[in-house]
Formats: structure tokens, C-alpha cells, sequence
């Protein structure tokens, strides 16, 4: 089996020793620099790479300088979406984003993890759990979410959470670890 096939399977897989785990990073790195260093007035061209980048997309999406990503072809993002500032993705794993979807500066979703094992670890072996985000979310700034994690509908996260587990729809939860506050 292949280190991509172990990864897709949510096994520990090594990603630095397999050359077209490798190649892949390496060419949405340079599509991610590209998009990173185009002039904002070229909405066209921003737009097209992104869809480049991106695995699936809808009509109207926004992602703002700079995003940075692994893969790409894992992240799939629903119509109306805007990602602000400074964003990344680890996408080892599928990243689903739906409709309406509101991402604050400085956040990260992160499918990647390592083993607490310290021999696995220093290996470099590591794992990917996909994360899914519903419909009308909205990430305040500095947001980081873990693998494997769900997203409900009709959610706010607040402000420099770091949502460790799944969150449920029409709620307002926030704070580290990410709990459910209030209900909407």
C-alpha cells in the first residue's frame, strides 16, 4: 500500500518520503505562491487559480492573500464563501466547507495530527481526519480546528477558539477547548 493510500484511509502514512505525496505538495505550494503574490485588482486571474487550487468549488467565493494549503484537491468549498487574511489549510484529509461560510483572519483547519508515541512521531509518520463545516458559519479571527472534527449548521465559533471536538448546528460556542455557549 502507498503512503497516499494510508493516508486516505486514516492511517499513520509518511508523507516526507513519498515522492508523489511530495510532487503534489510541491505544485500547489507554487500555485499557492502565485495566488499569494498576484495584485488584488486582477480578480480574474485570482479567481481562476484559486479554482486551480481549490479540488471543488462553487460560483462566488473570496479567499484573501495569503492561504496557504497542502494539497487543494481535499477542499471543496460551497457557494458564497470568504476566507480572510492569512488563512491555512492542512488538508491530508477532505476539508468540506457549505454554503455561507465566514472565515476570519489567522484561522486554520488542520486535518493533520501526529502520534503522542514518541518513536512514531520521530519517524515523521503522521495521520489526516477530514473536518466538515455546514451551511451560514461564521469563524472569528484566529480560529483553529483539529482533525476529524464536524461543524452543524448555523454556527458562530468565536474569536481565538480551538475546536478540539464536533460542534452541533444553530449554536454559539467558543474559548479553548471550543464549547457550546449558547443556543440560536
Amino acid at each position: 500500500m502507498t503512503e497516499k493510500e494510508k493516508r486516505d484511509k486514516g492511517e499513520l502514512y509518511d508523507a516526507n518520503y513519498d515522492e508523489d505525496l511530495e510532487k503534489e505538495r510541491v505544485k500547489i505550494k507554487d500555485l499557492c505562491f502565485k495566488y499569494n503574490n498576484l495584485e488584488p485588482f486582477k480578480q480574474k486571474e485570482r479567481e481562476r487559480l484559486i479554482k486551480e487550487i481549490l479540488g471543488n468549488t462553487k460560483e462566488n467565493l473570496l479567499i484573501e492573500s495569503n492561504f496557504y494549503c497542502d494539497y487543494g484537491y481535499n477542499i471543496s468549498v460551497g457557494e458564497n464563501f470568504y476566507m480572510n487574511h492569512n488563512c491555512v489549510i492542512l488538508d491530508g484529509a477532505k476539508v468540506e466547507f457549505g454554503d455561507n461560510v465566514f472565515i476570519g483572519p489567522n484561522c486554520g483547519f488542520y486535518t493533520a495530527g501526529h502520534p503522542v508515541e514518541v518513536d512514531l512521531r520521530n519517524k515523521g509518520l503522521e495521520y489526516a481526519k477530514p473536518i466538515k463545516v455546514g451551511n451560514n458559519v461564521w469563524f472569528g479571527g484566529n480560529v483553529v480546528v483539529l482533525p476529524g472534527v464536524t461543524i452543524g449548521d448555523n454556527v458562530v465559533i468565536g474569536a481565538g477558539s480551538v475546536v478540539t471536538k464536533d460542534i452541533p448546528s444553530n449554536v454559539i460556542a467558543y474559548g479553548n477547548p471550543c464549547k457550546v455557549r449558547k443556543e440560536v
